[in-house]
């Protein structure tokens, strides 16, 4: 499902016009990437949780070359869907 899809979905079930719907959403969206940059995470009871995880450094192989390379630490975002959440869609 896109975003436009999500606005289409929002406004037939509640009568609010797509402008106002796709500003929310909007919104929402970089509320979670800007909490995110900043190391925090967002918890949506129900929902689920956009989290912050710390990868540790790692060392890999370059198989075209034949050669090691380190891969320094990094956090990456996740999310962790909630326990009602996830049976509803297993």
């Amino acid at each position: 499902m896109t975003k436009a899809e999500i606005v289409n979905e929002i406004a037939k079930e509640t009568g609010l016009d797509k402008v106002s719907i796709l500003k929310t959403v909007e919104s929402f969206m970089e509320n979670v990437k800007s909490s995110l940059e900043k190391g925090d995470n967002v918890y949506l009871r129900g929902f689920g949780s956009f989290i912050v995880k710390q990868r540790a450094q790692k060392t890999a192989r370059n198989i075209s070359k034949n050669t090691t390379i380190v891969i320094p630490a990094h956090k990456i975002p996740a999310f962790k869907p909630a326990k009602t959440f996830f049976e509803s869609v297993k």
